[in-house]
């Protein structure tokens, strides 16, 4: 069976971060404060952009006998030779400062292929975002969840998630709420 590795995004990257995030938006349009009509009209130098900014977590498969996910802290996104997981990427998760409170990181874009989701790829992507979160010099992690998507609920609570009282309409379909979910950061 295959194992999981998640590492943050290195420039070169670019053109996975965009195939991953048009598939998330594809899948669960109502999970997200963007569109697929939108990001889909970005251009290349947007996408490299983002993956510059370090900022983003791809999950991958390893196939069997590969290096597993070791738990530990996320890689720098510098080069270190050949330590990037040849499968092709079934997660994503992106951690971006706060722009209202230098101590809260937000936690964004969380998203698992179906074929991949139960099998722990959330789970580790949720682990290296308080990586990232910790790097920002954030003692929060935040979030938006729409409050119809139970699977993520459950996964935000289970992950020591808890609800703030906040709400807001989803951007993308201000029919939708989205709920304010916040823990403190590990490490």
């Amino acid at each position: 069976m295959p194992t999981t590795t998640v590492a943050r995004i290195r420039p070169d990257d670019w053109r996975e971060l965009r195939d991953v995030r048009l598939r998330a938006l594809a899948d669960a349009p109502s999970a997200f404060g963007s569109t697929l009509a939108r990001e889909a009209a970005f251009p290349d130098d947007v996408w490299r952009e983002r993956a510059a900014q370090g900022r983003t977590l791809l999950a991958r498969t390893v196939p069997d006998g590969g290096p597993p996910d070791d738990g530990g802290p996320a890689d720098d996104g510098g080069p270190t030779g050949n330590d990037r997981s040849p499968g092709p990427v079934v997660g994503i998760a992106a951690v971006v400062p706060s722009p209202d409170d230098a101590t809260v990181a937000e936690l964004v874009s969380v998203w698992v292929e179906p074929g991949a989701r139960g099998s722990g790829v959330a789970a580790s992507l949720l682990a290296r975002a308080d990586d990232l979160a910790a790097g920002l010099g954030a003692r929060t992690l935040a979030l938006w969840v729409t409050a119809t998507n139970a699977p993520a609920l459950r996964l935000y609570e289970r992950a020591g998630f808890a609800p703030t009282g906040e709400t807001q309409p989803l951007p993308s379909d201000p029919r939708l709420v989205e709920l304010r979910m916040a823990r403190r950061v590990a490490g």
